[in-house]
């Protein structure tokens, strides 16, 4: 999915590949195998491929670094070929296209034996279609509100906020003391960080879209959904943040931005905090995380669990092969690995390898509630196209449209998007 895919793909490995089949290395002695560049560890890749070639011998991995830009239109030739690889890695926004397709191999049966019992259910779900399971959640991560330890101890900050009136509080108290320094933001918070509006549209009890019949149709039209893009707009009024209101976190980069010291809080995923320090070293020994505080005291605000799935092509040349290595990466060990890597594990409730970072740590808690778009074939473009909910927030943010006015509009673009057939 693309919030997925904006971040992973700043990661250190890169591989060309030609052609989009499994090439013609693939034969019953080979196991073809596409992750996602950013996924996982050289080391974590050759431990997995050793163990599986130990227990299946004769058999070699033929492991492949995809990058997530153009991977749709790879995956759908893929496919759609007589040689496609045997397993890969899809974004959960992808999942269900394929799913939908045929394109992808019914692992209901197998599911048990994947380590069902201990699978993100918004994962779990995201790779279902039809009463039928098509993909196994691999990793995931969601957003917190990271924060600078020294801006908030200087602003006499003792407290974390755990509601949404204790955020305002916080924001007025760090305005009171850093206020006058016009480099300082209390809250950077850019216009379209839709991954960000949709914890306060969710947590005021709200949807983007919800079923009608067999198909979907926008719900931002609800008194809920507005009352969650109304808290959006305090704090980005509230704060007076210099975040731009027709990009999102992407445009420019949150991280560079918050590495300059002068930001009190992002609302970010945990490794914004390291590729920060990239920039400034120091940036990641000041900084700290907490969840997203929701309406309701007591509670965490629901966050977008944005990840990948596990699947096997439908014409996988060695279907019970793939159904071995996927049964390897679901194992306790390598879920632990995964976790240990600093991502929410896709199938494992355990979460406390991620205890020993606090900014990890918060990500864990809040994962709790995660949640996910409708798993359905035309959620995909809606991410990728122009996206209505970023339009909307634009609009409203800078005082073109009134949040009734451009709720109706958005509303009415996502029923076409979501009416549309595959």
């Amino acid at each position: 999915m693309k919030a997925w895919r904006t971040l992973a793909a700043t990661a250190a490995l890169s591989l060309t590949l030609a052609g989009c089949g499994g090439g013609p290395s693939a034969s019953d002695n080979t196991l073809t195998v596409w992750l996602m560049d950013g996924s996982a560890s050289d080391a974590f890749v050759e431990e997995l491929n050793a163990e599986f070639e130990q227990s299946h011998p004769g058999m070699k991995v033929d492991y492949q670094i995809q990058q997530w830009n153009g991977i749709q239109d790879r995956l759908t030739t893929a496919l759609a070929s007589n040689d496609p690889p045997d397993v890969i890695e899809l974004g959960n926004s992808q999942n269900p296209q394929f799913s939908a397709e045929g394109t992808l191999l019914d692992l209901t049966a197998d599911a048990e034996a994947l380590n069902k019992s201990q699978w993100v259910p918004a994962l779990s779900e995201s790779g279902a279609w039809e009463g039928k399971q098509y993909g196994v959640p691999f990793y995931a991560a969601n957003r917190v509100v990271v924060y600078n330890k020294e801006l908030f101890d200087q602003a006499g900050i003792t407290q974390l906020p755990t509601n949404r009136e204790e955020l305002l509080a916080v924001i007025d108290k760090l305005e009171q003391k850093h206020g006058s320094d016009p480099d300082f933001q209390s809250l950077y918070l850019p216009g379209q960080s839709w991954y960000a509006l949709l914890s306060f549209i969710w947590d005021s009890g709200g949807e983007i879209a919800v079923p009608e019949g067999p198909d979907h149709k926008g719900a931002l039209d609800t008194e809920q959904a507005r009352d969650g893009i109304a808290f959006y707009q305090q704090l980005v009024e509230k704060s007076a943040t210099q975040a731009p209101a027709d990009t999102d976190e992407a445009e420019p980069q949150q991280n560079e931005v918050y590495a300059k010291g002068k930001v009190a809080m992002m609302i970010a995923l945990p490794w914004e905090v390291q590729t920060a320090a990239e920039n400034n070293p120091r940036i990641a020994e000041v900084s700290s995380a907490f969840p997203i505080p929701s309406k309701y005291p007591g509670k965490t605000a629901p966050v977008f669990l944005g990840g990948s799935n596990l699947a096997i092509p439908a014409g996988s040349a060695d279907a019970d092969a793939a159904k071995d290595y996927l049964k390897l990466l679901t194992s306790q060990k390598y879920q632990t690995k995964i976790a240990e890597s600093g991502v929410v594990p896709g199938a494992s409730q355990d979460t406390s390898a991620l205890e020993a970072n606090p900014v990890s740590a918060a990500m864990a808690i809040a994962s709790k509630s995660g949640k996910v778009p409708p798993a359905i074939p035309q959620w995909a473009a809606v991410e990728s196209g122009q996206n209505p909910l970023k339009d909307m927030m634009t609009s409203v943010l800078t005082g073109q449209k009134t949040i009734v006015d451009a709720t109706m509009e958005a509303n009415g673009k996502l029923d076409e998007l979501l009416a549309a057939k595959n």
